[in-house]
């Protein structure tokens, strides 16, 4: 992994912060953060100017449609757009982070040449359809049944925890495609149209009192057999590319606004007198040595997603039990440093640090993590 700054990284820094500083300030208003058809058309609107400056999907493979730029430069974009206060993906992080660099990595000339460019033009959303009630982080406990029928599945079953359901367009959805199969195997990856006769969305609130989930319920649901990416009863493969992408590199804008935030509440605890307080400079100089470990964590993540076949390893796992807990750790500590006045429900520090809480349990529980970090890297036994 080399990431020094070559003269042409430096030169695509200043164009970028050049364009960044032109863009940014005709952006209209943010929507509410309850006005979910409103922050689609607005994330959207984001993801177009930036495909039409030529900054979308930056990372990809050129022959997916990006850029195909170098890990430095990936990881430049990141640093410059979180600095400037850039929009992050938003209401298209399955499109852009999960499904399409899965479909990139594993789907057909013909998938990914449906697929790909709507996502990176900001043209239509993706949610992910894997949790089930009852299954949880138990993914190959998945019982959603997909019977084939010609050239189509019909499928049957329930979705929950399906981010941004309710203003999507497609669906990466895992079904079970063989029930008589060991329950790692009978599973397959298909894209799901979120208009098709049978869906029903059921938004869910959350603690932060936002409705960004929802359930999702099938009922004889026809998915084109055509819309399956890779093949039938090898979802579970497929499925790990997936999770491969959203513990590995899905995070990485999160960790540049992480480290953001860590400098704020330093300027703030100094501000109020918090600062004299040697306990809490000693907490929040632990949370920067963490920060910065974890993006140096993420450069080698990113930079191995860029390497041959496009995948992160399973080091993303590593990145994630970490990052989640010192994510949780950092609003605990935005909590001493502000004090209950400032963490009321309608401040953003409330917000996040609520929203802190499920990073543990998203894209795979810490426990889960723990698992694979303990078999999958340090080749420890499976436990009974």
């Amino acid at each position: 992994m080399d990431l020094a700054h070559s003269e042409e990284e430096r030169e695509f820094r200043a164009r970028l912060r050049e364009w960044l500083a032109k863009a940014l300030p005709e952006l209209p208003p943010r929507p509410s953060p309850d006005d979910w058809p409103g922050r689609r058309a607005y994330d959207l609107g984001w993801q177009r100017r930036l495909y039409d400056a030529g900054y979308a999907g930056l990372h990809w493979p050129v022959d997916a449609g990006g850029r195909g730029a170098t890990p430095t430069q990936h990881l430049v974009f990141l640093e410059e757009t979180e600095r400037a206060g850039a929009p992050y993906v938003g209401a298209n992080f399955v499109g852009l982070l999960h499904a399409g660099p899965t479909i990139a990595a594993e789907g057909t000339a013909e998938q990914r040449a449906r697929w790909l460019p709507p996502v990176l033009r900001g043209d239509e959303v993706w949610c992910q359809g894997f949790s089930e009630p009852g299954a949880g982080s138990d993914l190959a406990a998945l019982r959603t049944r997909a019977v084939r029928d010609g050239d189509a599945y019909v499928v049957t079953g329930s979705k929950i925890w399906t981010s941004h359901a309710e203003v999507a367009d497609w669906c990466e959805l895992l079904v079970r495609t063989d029930p008589a199969a060991p329950r790692h195997r009978g599973i397959s990856w298909l894209a799901m149209p979120m208009d098709a006769p049978g869906v029903t969305v059921r938004p869910l609130r959350t603690l932060a009192g936002s409705a960004e989930f929802a359930e999702v319920f099938l009922d004889e649901v026809r998915v084109p057999v055509a819309n399956r990416v890779g093949a039938e009863n090898d979802g579970w493969r497929v499925t790990m590319v997936t999770l491969s992408f959203e513990r590995g590199t899905a995070f990485v804008g999160e960790v540049v606004a992480c480290r953001r935030t860590l400098r704020a509440l330093a300027r703030a605890a100094k501000a109020n007198g918090r600062w004299d307080d040697p306990v809490l400079r000693r907490r929040l100089g632990r949370l920067h040595g963490e920060f910065g470990a974890l993006w140096r964590l993420t450069q080698w993540n990113v930079s191995e997603a860029q390497g041959p076949g496009g995948v992160p390893g399973v080091g993303g796992s590593v990145f994630k039990l970490a990052y989640s807990h010192a994510r949780q750790e950092l609003y605990d500590a935005a909590a001493e440093v502000l004090g209950a006045g400032a963490l009321s429900l309608e401040e953003e520090w409330t917000a996040e640090r609520l929203s802190s809480l499920s990073y543990t349990i998203a894209a795979g529980t810490s426990q889960i993590q723990r698992n694979i970090v303990a078999e999958r890297i340090l080749g420890l036994p499976k436990g009974r």
